[in-house]
């Protein structure tokens, strides 16, 4: 099985793109990244130092997108 160049890269983001629009992608690519994270921890048993981070990142996001939403009214 030949491994996976650039252009077939593209090809695949450019269709991506195109199912789940440009603004939809970060929050898909964010909840991948907190599944296999909290797989992670789970599986090597660290969960509460994960959480409290994860929280605390939470908490940091929705603060950073409160500013967003304020700025981009004005």
């Amino acid at each position: 099985m030949p491994s996976l160049g650039i252009p077939e890269l593209l090809l695949i983001f450019g269709i991506l793109v195109l199912l789940f629009g440009a603004k939809k992608l970060p929050e898909i690519g964010r909840g991948l990244g907190e599944g296999i994270r909290s797989f992670k921890t789970a599986f090597s048993g660290d969960d509460k130092k994960e959480e409290e981070k994860v929280v605390k990142a939470k908490e940091i996001e929705a603060e950073v997108v409160k500013k967003e939403e304020i700025k981009d009214k004005t």
